[in-house]
């Protein structure tokens, strides 16, 4: 970037336009000189830092190369108080050169299968608050002892959803040694959680209020009951859970308001003694409990709210809001309402944000029959709303779940029509693409996820077509971020299959394959056999050229990648391009030559051209 941005404008105008706009006359800096040039760099520092927080981790440090002036700005710590290193392998120089700007750093999320401990030790950011993993597969004990030791003032620690299977009561231990001001422990998939492990948390972090052990085999029951400071728990999907033993101490957690056993099997008598005897208890969430289903009543049996299969979601959080007038509007209302005065209700509210849609995910994710008229009644709707959460994760793991509940086949990506129709009825197409344009790399990826599989239904795709998708898809198609890239790429492929965005989803693939690195994006996706369906089964003069200059882009490249190599091996490629060859479009023609001049480059191509009668037509 230079230091100057030339403006190409005659100066009489520039002079007119100062003059006619009072408030600019002492904006110096914004004024430009006898050659047109504007000095950016003279920008004032909050006027930099308000652009620097519009960008993304990348762009910034970007930005931050441009000067010497804008890498002070850039290194400002209000800009890095929140880091996500999901899209990263944390390795030693980047966590390295992040150091210098993370002396202010509160939260940090990464992937735990790309971590590694000196790394993610050497950032160096003493008052870290929140610590967050995906993929947390391979996290050992060592591994988070050393973490928890770094950063002693880690209020929050969430490892999930994915199982943490090489975790064990050991690491739960040095959690509670190395930090005393834990408030919030959310771990999923631990195999033992032993009573020592749980009592050293509740003599050793006083401050602990929210706790969730999380599809985990076995729990100690007995044990929870010693953090008595205890508001919120969840236990769901966790298995061997001894519920008489529940039963006799939970009595003891005074301040518990939210309880999750969701995907258990607690029993209706037990379920009814435990809801019944911990008077603080103000609301129960049991989402797939088979043994309670079995007897919808039991869940309207006592005056605590109770969410489920067979209650309405919307109307039981309804009843902590009485001048809400739409039940549907029960989270915007709180969002947005008087109500985020009380502190209670809106930490209720959070934590039921949470633990719904980590409930709705794991359900899609299960794919559990019988519960269509669930997703149409309620489950669609809930995720839609989850989508505006301001919680990060909740929004993520909401996008992930519209990814999944639809599908009826993941492999070919076939989707039910019906609950496509739930999404869009619900304004789920807008919904997504806006989330698609946040600078959350994360968010990002989940949301395009979500529109490139509920894109294989045509209705959806053309909607998406209708709001500017395509636009938004192929952006983030060349993104830096591979995750986000990836899904985006499978958007276009799926979104090139439908009608009237042809031409358009076409074209940005083969804009998308003259670059090197974004046709192999492509063609992991199944860009491949994408454009040559098109090439074959469309007639439309528009999208025969798009997609045969997709398929030239995506030979194009030679020895750099395996392109060429891969179009040429895919079913019917040779014969399409040679029926194009004789297309009565020049354009068309010219493409399919381009492209069967490319794939001669790999021996095994020319004679697969020559085979099919290649070398005549091309004469």
């Amino acid at each position: 970037m230079t230091r100057s941005v030339r403006q190409k404008c005659e100066k009489e105008t520039r002079e007119s336009d100062l003059s006619d706009q009072p408030e600019m006359e002492n904006l110096e800096y914004l004024k430009l000189d006898d050659d047109g040039i504007v000095d950016w760099t003279r920008l004032p520092n909050d006027a930099v830092i308000d652009v620097f927080t519009r960008l993304s981790y990348r762009d910034r440090a970007n930005m931050s190369s441009a000067c010497k002036s804008w890498r002070s700005v850039g290194s400002s710590s209000c800009l890095w108080q929140s880091l996500d290193l999901r899209a990263h392998r944390c390795e030693w120089e980047l966590m390295e050169g992040l150091a210098s700007r993370c002396s202010n750093l509160q939260k940090l999320r990464f992937r735990g299968s790309g971590a590694n401990t000196d790394s993610l030790i050497s950032i160096g950011a003493e008052n870290l608050k929140e610590l967050s993993g995906d993929y947390c597969e391979v996290l050992s004990d060592s591994t988070l002892t050393a973490i928890v030791e770094c950063y002693q003032l880690l209020e929050s620690i969430q490892l999930g959803p994915d199982s943490c299977d090489m975790l064990t009561s050991d690491g739960i231990y040095s959690i509670a040694i190395g930090c005393p001001n834990l408030k919030k422990l959310r771990i999923s998939g631990i195999s033992d959680v032993s009573y020592e492990a749980i009592r050293a948390l509740a003599d050793r972090c006083p401050n602990l209020h929210d706790i969730g052990f999380i599809d985990c085999p076995n729990i100690s029951m007995m044990s929870l009951a010693n953090v008595v400071q205890l508001r919120f728990l969840s236990v769901a999907g966790s298995t061997d859970i001894d519920w008489d033993s529940a039963v006799e101490n939970w009595t003891s957690l005074l301040y518990l308001e939210g309880l999750d056993v969701s995907r258990t099997d607690v029993d209706p008598e037990n379920f009814k003694k435990l809801v019944v005897s911990i008077d603080s208890l103000k609301l129960v969430c049991a989402f797939n409990c088979p043994a309670l289903e079995e007897d919808p009543t039991v869940y309207n049996s006592h005056d605590k709210m109770t969410l489920g299969f067979s209650n309405d979601t919307f109307k039981v959080l309804s009843s902590m809001f009485p001048d809400t007038k739409n039940e549907q509007a029960v989270f915007s209302d709180w969002r947005n309402g008087s109500n985020k005065n009380d502190a209670n209700l809106d930490e209720l509210m959070t934590w039921v944000e949470w633990i719904l849609s980590y409930a709705l995910l794991r359900i899609a994710e299960d794919d559990l029959t019988g519960l269509d008229q669930f997703w149409l009644d309620q489950g669609a709707d809930l995720l839609l709303n989850l989508l505006q959460s301001s919680q990060d994760d909740v929004q993520e793991w909401a996008a992930t779940g519209l990814a999944t509940f639809a599908l009826v086949n993941d492999i070919s990506i076939k989707v039910d029509a019906v609950r496509v129709k739930a999404v869009m009825k619900g304004g789920g197409v807008q919904l997504l693409l806006r989330l698609a344009r946040s600078l959350n790399e994360g968010l990002q990826r989940e949301a395009t996820k979500a529109i490139a599989n509920l894109s294989a239904n045509p209705a959806f795709a053309r909607s998406v077509d209708g709001e500017g998708g395509i636009i938004v898809l192929a952006s983030l198609a060349k993104s830096t971020n591979r995750f986000v890239a990836k899904e985006a790429a499978g958007g276009l492929w799926n979104l090139s299959a439908g009608d009237k965005h042809m031409e358009r989803a076409a074209g940005a693939l083969a804009n998308m394959a003259a670059n090197e690195k974004y046709s192999m994006e492509v063609a992991a996706v199944g860009g491949i056999s994408a454009v040559v369906t098109l090439a074959c089964t469309c007639k439309h003069r528009g999208v025969q050229e798009q997609a045969t200059r997709a398929l030239a882009n995506l030979t194009s490249h030679g020895d750099s990648n395996t392109n060429h190599v891969m179009v040429g091996q895919e079913d019917g490629v040779i014969d399409v391009l040679l029926l194009l060859i004789r297309s009565q479009h020049d354009a068309v023609r010219q493409e399919a030559a381009t492209a069967l001049w490319h794939l001669s480059d790999d021996a095994r191509n020319r004679e697969r051209i020559a085979l099919a009668g290649g070398v005549e037509a091309l004469v």
